[in-house]
């Protein structure tokens, strides 16, 4: 072992002796062993080259003289004396009053390096350089003025050896009770057993330390980690184990794992894994991810995720596990799955809507000759007994037109248009939608639509799509509802009493005092109420049916959105969609605030149509590919009063504009080879004023292209299909606004 171990302890300065050794300190001092007497033989006590540097030493105390040691009565002479220290595994020195050595033993001699002629006689400072100062110096007066043992140990520096660790005694020697002539040291090299010493504790540290940061990373793991001894009782619970399982640690260390952990049915298998384990059997579980079943302190259970190792401490086993609770990971999933089928359903249904939209499109150009002619008719009858059967041949087309527009408005995703809207009548859209599905499904509807509804301000697409959505949903509990099965749909405003005028009056199917839910409502709102006689929605679900694709209903029935839709539309709109308490089946009520602040009982301003007057000698240049279409509105338009002119294509009519331009034009949008849009560039560009008296008819006014290019070119435009008030309105609008500009 290096005597230069840096290891050593730093405390004690090179030149310092140590501290004293107090417990020898304060013994009594013993009279001094008589060898020869040093004056008159000093090569009997050849001098040291030691330096001790005790820093803090303490004299003892004077010991009482002992009689002289004798072995067998026989007194020890200097012979014997010096084979004695010779013998002695320790350094052994004598020094005089002035610091001359007077002895030294044979282990001082091979420490020095010298023999004995060289180093009795010299003084101490030749031999042990610096430290003689600290040391001998230092303790001349209590050694030899007043004859006091010393005792200390410490680091010494050498000048040979270096920095040593000794222990030394220093023990004055006053022959016959007068002064001290001479000072016997003994100085005991300890620095190997010191350098193993600090060696040890800086392992016992290191081992501390690590042991700490294992008892951290234990401690502050966020998984779970139980430990537990061969025997399957709890050795180590961490503080995320405490969490996952709702054990505290001191009530669990201990207990069989099985029995605190695991339900009852795993138990038995958790035994026996562990005895298979300690036979040296199916190690090759060890490592691997298991997952299985886990119990909480409250009784319930829980999956998760297990990894077991074993570890060897001495000769005794201890298995780990870390567990993960998989209940957040397996709900997250099963997310993902939900909602990747919502997308897979959500892409059907933009396929299915493109589709919509196509044979919507196809379905108006005949839908409009439909409805048109029955305009016609209902002018040609009036008066006679064939008015009524022309009536509901238009009121059957117009019916017809609201589904078709419906379908259209749910196909395309167009911007929010924020207008007046009449609530009662996308109810009455939505019913007649839905009317078919609802009488074969046996489900009495029962609409209670109060008079005079004031108008809200919204998207009248996106509130038809909650109004649709709210009774879709209630058909759909009442699918599974035993008979009799209703729903009941009711609107009011300002606190007036459901049910007041009622569309439909059936009385045997009112519900007794079934008014509508309007907590929170305020007088400035328009409601709607939809309550069906369905199973209801289960109290703990209830805060749940409005997030996003969660829902009661069986796979492949819906899609969880629709309510989650609904109810973000309504607040976009300045409202709210709640599930009121209801005594039987669910009750949603939409609340809408009012376009306009008027009173709900003030009677509404009267609509006078106006007059279809007689624009003559307007000349109007009709432009449709399908001659039907363009009859009917040629028919229309002159029963109105105006000069009308045909043309099967864009070409022909640029033709007949250059022959004679007419005061304005009704074109189709889509047509073959050229269509509305680029015509409407050829007129703007040679007829500038014309092109601002343009009317485009369109079966799908609310595709992108055909949006932009109303915002473009700012003409009217006429949805398939029409009845000629619409048609006339929207002629005579273009030839005003042409007017004025």
């Amino acid at each position: 072992m290096s005597p230069r171990d840096d290891q050593a302890d730093d405390s004690a300065d090179v030149t310092e002796t140590g501290r004293a050794d107090k417990s020898l300190s304060e013994r009594p001092a013993e009279r001094p062993i008589q060898p020869a007497d040093p004056a008159a033989n000093p090569a009997a006590a050849p001098p040291v080259d030691q330096a001790a540097t005790p820093p803090a030493t303490q004299p003892a105390k004077p010991r009482p003289a002992r009689p002289a040691l004798g072995l067998t009565g026989t007194t020890l002479d200097a012979a014997m004396l010096q084979a004695v220290l010779d013998a002695t595994p320790a350094r052994v020195v004598v020094v005089n009053r002035e610091h001359r050595f007077l002895f030294a033993n044979r282990e001082a001699l091979q420490f020095f390096g010298a023999r004995a002629e060289q180093i009795i006689g010299r003084p101490l400072r030749d031999v042990i350089g610096a430290s003689y100062e600290s040391t001998y110096v230092a303790l001349h007066e209590t050694l030899f003025e007043r004859g006091e043992s010393v005792r200390n140990e410490g680091w010494v520096e050498y000048p040979v050896h270096g920095r040593l660790y000794v222990q030394q005694m220093f023990l004055p020697h006053a022959p016959a009770g007068g002064p001290v002539q001479a000072v016997f040291v003994f100085i005991r090299d300890l620095t190997e057993l010191k350098t193993r010493e600090a060696e040890l504790s800086a392992k016992v540290a290191q081992l501390q330390e690590a042991e700490a940061l294992k008892s951290a990373i234990f401690d502050h793991a966020l998984a779970a980690m139980v430990s537990s001894d061969a025997q399957g009782r709890v050795a180590e619970f961490n503080p995320a184990a405490e969490a996952m399982f709702g054990h505290r640690r001191a009530a669990v260390i201990g207990q069989v794992v099985a029995d605190v952990l695991f339900p009852q049915r795993m138990r038995q298998a958790h035994r026996a894994g562990l005895e298979a384990l300690r036979q040296g059997q199916a190690e090759q579980h060890l490592g691997q991810r298991i997952e299985m079943a886990a119990l909480h302190a409250d009784g319930h259970e829980f999956p998760v995720e297990i990894v077991f190792w074993r570890s060897q401490v001495g000769q005794a086993e201890y298995y780990t596990a870390t567990l993960v609770d998989l209940t957040e990971r397996r709900a997250a999933a099963a997310e993902i799955a939900r909602q990747r089928d919502a997308l897979r359903q959500s892409e059907k249904l933009s396929a299915m809507g493109s589709l919509l939209a196509g044979v919507a499109h196809e379905l108006n150009n005949p839908l409009a000759i439909v409805m048109g002619r029955a305009t016609l008719l209902q002018d040609k009858t009036e008066g006679t007994p064939l008015a009524d059967d022309a009536n509901r041949i238009h009121e059957a087309a117009a019916r017809c037109g609201r589904i078709v527009r419906t379908f259209l408005d749910m196909a395309r995703n167009k911007p929010l248009a924020m207008t007046a809207v009449q609530l009662n009548e996308l109810v009455r859209g939505a019913a007649d939608l839905l009317q078919h599905g609802l009488r074969s499904g046996d489900v009495q509807v029962d609409l209670f639509l109060a008079p005079d509804l004031p108008t809200v301000q919204a998207d009248a697409d996106r509130l038809g799509q909650v109004v649709l959505n709210l009774m879709i949903n209630a058909q759909q509990a009442l699918a599974e509802a035993p008979r009799p099965r209703r729903l009941r749909i009711s609107t009011g405003a300002r606190g007036a009493a459901p049910g007041k005028v009622p569309v439909h009056i059936d009385l045997s199917a009112m519900l007794a005092g079934a008014e509508p839910g309007l907590a929170g409502a305020s007088s400035g709102e328009v409601w709607l109420q939809i309550s069906d006689s369905g199973a209801g929605v289960p109290e703990a679900l209830r805060e749940r049916i409005f997030d996003p694709y969660f829902t009661t209903k069986p796979g492949g029935t819906g899609t969880g959105l629709g309510l989650a839709v609904s109810r973000a539309v309504a607040r976009e709109l300045g409202g709210e969609l709640r599930l009121e308490p209801s005594a039987a089946g669910a009750c949603f009520v939409l609340s809408l605030p009012l376009s306009e602040p008027v009173p709900f009982d003030a009677a509404p301003a009267p609509v006078v149509a106006a007059a279809p007057a007689v624009l003559a000698p307007t000349t109007v240049l009709v432009i449709d590919d399908e001659p039907e279409i363009a009859e009917l509105i040629e028919a229309m338009l002159s029963s109105a009063g105006f000069e009308v002119e045909c043309a099967g294509s864009a070409a022909l009519a640029l033709q007949a504009i250059a022959r004679r331009p007419p005061q304005a034009i009704v074109c189709d949008l889509r047509m073959p080879d050229m269509d509305g849009t680029a015509l409407w560039r050829q007129v703007r560009q040679r007829w500038p004023a014309l092109a601002r008296r343009m009317v485009f008819v369109t079966g799908d006014a609310l595709s992108a292209g055909a949006r932009q290019f109303f915002v473009e070119s700012g003409c009217a435009s006429l949805d398939k299909p029409f009845a000629k008030p619409e048609l006339l309105a929207a002629l005579r609008g273009a030839l005003a606004a042409a007017d004025s500009a």
